[in-house]
């Protein structure tokens, strides 16, 4: 595949040719007077799959558990959580919704089934975290239910079965099972995943079986809480609550666009009777597979590698998008990237099929990268979801026992906050070059965007692992008068927080230089900053 390594800096950035000829200072112009996409807060959205400890352990430890909580979840998670405004939490999987069967975690713990995970180190799933278990979840941390659907191994009826426990009336009898399972009130489901990577562990599927399967889900698993239900209306368009559910059908996971061309198409053909208001799509770095890059212990060559293949990001995205833009130029369907993130080498002596990896100053930089990339996109990509949210893959926590901490991709989320539904801003700069042997990458990524209350933000990464860069910043259409946020960094390439050392990689304070309009400061090697620009 063809790799597009001017992804930062897309079509208003000028790449330097050599690493000789960077500029002393790099030049960045902001039209903080003009407008651009809002940043979906969506983008901003996480993953919880059952797989290893992200659930047990990571999330849930049960009532009678030493560790403080909450009906079971972990209150220092929970609190962590909270704090990163997390939009939205997709749930049971992966690969494991395609073998999840709802009834298995509904009712009293005691009487509910013993399984095994098939798709994750078959690994026993007592199921104590069930449907209503996670509805609490969300409700704890403020925010919103995304559910993929068994498509796999279950069937419309099953779906449609869940949907009527978790949404309908008190007075149905689905409602009334749900009321007795302690929750009275229809759940809230806002996003509906219907089937994960059918193109491979989700059926391996054919695109063409898939979309129809996929269009009797689309017709038949009905949301049927009133204040989110949308009647289908033959004239065009629909009726729906305040707050409609947004059903999410498979797309690619390559560059393959079959998947997509094929729902794609359905979706522009589609009448009155069904529809789909979002394509999935996945992407994670990993150089190779099976992954073998280490999350502790690496050096600059690997650094260089993973952030090069994070690249391939902007490949996808463009690809995916023309064919979208093709059935739906106006960009009704929103490209929902629900599951991307670094995919490591487990860690030594870790448990075959639990996906536990360490996390690291590097895994932030992807991060950003990725994120910026998104709010690039912000007109197709509205929706994305990291993986996962706690002890799997690129975690934002990770816990032992009664033990928590905050890792440098939860420090770059919350950094992140202000970007969460914004308007993005204009912005050109000169990217320039960071080379590691024969590895060259942009050296330099910046966003920027206003924030609902009306402040500016800029984000800026400096990718070199050894050089700072000098910004300086020219802020069009306003008078800038301070400037000042927080930078991320480390010595070291590898750099992680440990239970033993929490805080080797932590947000800092950073104040920028401001005259007449124009800003100025030096961004460490290998660093995020988040500025907020005063007038």
């Amino acid at each position: 595949m063809k790799r597009l390594l001017g992804a930062f800096a897309l079509a208003t950035a000028t790449c330097a040719t050599s690493a000789a000829s960077q500029p002393a200072s790099i030049r960045v112009v902001i039209s903080a007077d003009a407008t651009g996409p809002t940043i979906d807060r969506n983008i901003f959205g996480q993953f919880a799959e059952n797989l290893g400890t992200g659930i047990y352990g990571g999330v849930w430890v049960g009532e009678g558990s030493p560790i403080p909580n909450v009906r079971g979840l972990r209150t220092d998670v929970v609190t962590a959580l909270k704090a990163l405004r997390v939009p939205s939490v997709r749930w049971p999987g992966g690969c494991f919704a395609d073998e999840y069967h709802w009834r298995d975690g509904v009712g009293p713990r005691q009487k509910r089934a013993v399984t095994v995970n098939g798709s994750w180190g078959n690994a026993l799933e007592k199921n104590d975290f069930g449907t209503d278990e996670f509805f609490d979840f969300v409700q704890q941390i403020g925010s919103d239910a995304y559910i993929s659907v068994n498509m796999g191994s279950g069937s419309v009826k099953e779906a449609a079965d869940w949907m009527a426990y978790m949404t309908a009336d008190p007075g149905t009898t689905a409602g009334a099972e749900r009321a007795t399972n302690g929750h009275r009130e229809p759940y809230r489901v806002k996003f509906l995943g219907i089937g994960n990577e059918s193109w491979s562990c989700g059926g391996a599927y054919r695109s063409g079986y898939y979309v129809d399967e996929m269009k009797r889900y689309a017709r038949f698993v009905r949301n049927l809480n009133l204040q989110q239900q949308g009647t289908d209306n033959p004239a065009g368009g629909s009726i729906a609550g305040s707050s409609p559910m947004q059903r999410i059908a498979v797309g690619p996971g390559s560059p393959g666009t079959d998947y997509t061309e094929a729902v794609m198409r359905a979706w522009k053909e589609h009448d009155w009777s069904w529809s789909i208001e979002g394509l999935s799509m996945h992407n994670y770095t990993w150089v190779s597979w099976p992954p073998s890059y280490a999350s502790t212990g690496f050096g600059e060559r690997e650094y260089a590698a993973l952030i090069k293949d994070t690249l391939k990001m902007e490949d996808m995205i463009r690809i995916h998008s023309a064919v979208m833009d093709k059935y739906d130029p106006d960009k009704k369907v929103p490209l929902v990237i629900d599951e991307w993130g670094v995919w490591l080498a487990k860690l030594p002596g870790s448990r075959d099929g639990f996906l536990h990896q360490q996390n690291s100053i590097r895994d932030a930089i992807i991060a950003s990268i990725n994120l910026n990339m998104f709010t690039r996109h912000a007109d197709r990509v509205r929706m994305t979801a990291i993986a996962q949210m706690v002890n799997v893959l690129q975690a934002m926590i990770l816990t032992d026992g009664p033990k928590m901490v905050l890792t440098p991709t939860y420090h770059l989320f919350k950094m992140y906050v202000p970007f969460q539904n914004a308007t993005r801003l204009p912005i050109t700069f000169d990217a320039g070059t960071y080379r590691s042997g024969d590895i060259s990458v942009p050296r330099i990524d910046v966003i920027a965007a206003r924030s609902a209350d009306g402040k500016l933000w800029i984000a800026l990464t400096n990718v070199d692992a050894n050089k700072p860069a000098e910004i300086n910043a020219q802020i069009q259409g306003i008078r800038a008068r301070t400037a000042s946020g927080t930078v991320l960094t480390a010595d070291r390439v590898d750099t992680v927080n440990t239970f033993e050392k929490p805080n080797s990689v932590v947000p800092r304070p950073i104040t920028a230089r401001v005259t007449e309009g124009r800003l100025s400061l030096t961004l460490p090697p290998k660093s995020v900053t988040v500025l907020s620009i005063a007038q």
